[in-house]
């Protein structure tokens, strides 16, 4: 029975805790919108602000690149090739691409940090703005 309530207490505690780390998170921004609770847009440009502290910027060795999801990845491998390679031209640094399955693959992608470059496809880029911070430079046309 005490490990019972032990656990009980240490679930509480977690959810606790976590309730404080969401609501610190939001307190330190002035300014959200839409976005998910780890972006902020106090410039109130509807897009993620880049972060605050320096330490939370990422520089990748080697860039990810794709682009929608579509019936026949590898014609699009070979369609993006100039573009990559001008990428990493222009960087420095290794770029891949790499083909999502679904619209819903290559947003969490982004929001995990897997993917740092990416081609969505109109009905997605809010989504990708909102849920994985994603800011929206170019239109294919």
């Amino acid at each position: 029975m005490k490990t019972g309530k032990l656990w009980m207490r240490c679930v509480l505690f977690a959810m606790l805790s976590l309730a404080f780390g969401l609501v610190h998170a939001q307190s330190d921004c002035k300014n959200r919108g839409d976005l998910d609770v780890q972006y902020c847009d106090e410039n109130k440009d509807l897009v993620a602000d880049p972060p605050k502290d320096v330490k939370r910027f990422k520089n990748p060795n080697t860039l990810v690149f794709t682009y929608t999801p579509v019936e026949d990845p590898a014609v699009y491998e070979k369609i993006f090739k100039p573009f990559t390679d001008h990428l990493a031209q222009c960087t420095a640094k290794k770029v891949v691409f790499f083909q999502v399955q679904s619209n819903a693959a290559e947003i969490e992608a982004m929001r995990s940090g897997r993917l740092h470059v990416g081609g969505f496809s109109t009905g997605p880029t809010a989504f990708a703005v909102n849920i994985a911070g994603a800011v929206p430079f170019a239109v294919k046309g």
